[in-house]
């Protein structure tokens, strides 16, 4: 990125506390398993931020906690109240203070790499906004050049229309956008089939997703 700015990539996560995160994995996995995978891909998400460069990793999070990963007081940044679309809102906004585009992104797409995160920046040196569409209908990652204010107010989350009506809203507002590959999100047990295939075929993807994987064998957990 010209000029020396830092892009901060902020990283939607919850402390990955059992009973609190992936809950409907919870069924497959218990409420510890789900917690430590998500506490795994959190990692994998980190590292991958960290590596690209012209970046500041940020974690996003619903409350304070421990995570698994190493970060700054500075670098953690809190949602605030209010629905979703609420709180992506507010951390827009203030990552939006310190640096000309912002891009958020799950904690629970492992198969985000840095060369997604490269692209997501090439795109918005000339669109308005960026998206990673998910499998689900939603989206992995998310980016903006300009304040947008209700933007994602009540959307249809956790619903297959997400980034349908997303889209739909960025059009009425005759904002341009980009459209990178799309990925999956882990959120319900079909999901870890998917990614337990995707890790098969990406040997060097996500290390601390794939060792969990090697712990806890999806095709036994599923039976």
């Amino acid at each position: 990125m010209g000029g020396g700015i830092i892009i901060p990539v902020c990283i939607f996560a919850k402390p990955p506390v059992p009973a609190e995160v992936k809950t409907r994995l919870i069924p497959a996995l218990g409420a510890a398993g789900a917690a430590e995978l998500a506490s795994a891909m959190l990692l994998d998400i980190w590292r991958t931020v960290e590596l690209c460069p012209g970046v500041r990793p940020i974690l996003a999070t619903t409350l304070p906690g421990d995570f698994p990963v190493s970060v700054s007081p500075d670098d953690v940044w809190l949602q605030g109240d209010g629905d979703l679309g609420e709180r992506i809102e507010r951390i827009f906004n203030h990552g939006l203070l310190q640096a000309h585009s912002v891009i958020a992104v799950g904690a629970d797409s492992p198969a985000l790499t840095a060369a997604h995160l490269q692209a997501a920046l090439d795109a918005l040196q000339t669109n308005d906004v960026v998206v990673g569409p998910s499998a689900d209908g939603g989206f992995y990652l998310l980016g903006l050049r300009s304040r947008q204010a209700g933007l994602f107010y009540s959307l249809p989350w956790s619903s297959s229309q997400t980034l349908q009506v997303l889209k739909k809203r960025i059009s009425e507002r005759w904002l341009s956008i980009a459209e990178l590959e799309p990925l999956f999100d882990v959120d319900t047990p079909s999901d870890l089939l998917t990614l337990q295939e995707h890790l098969l075929s990406h040997p060097s993807l996500a290390p601390a997703t794939r060792a969990w994987c090697h712990r806890n064998p999806i095709r036994v957990i599923l039976e």
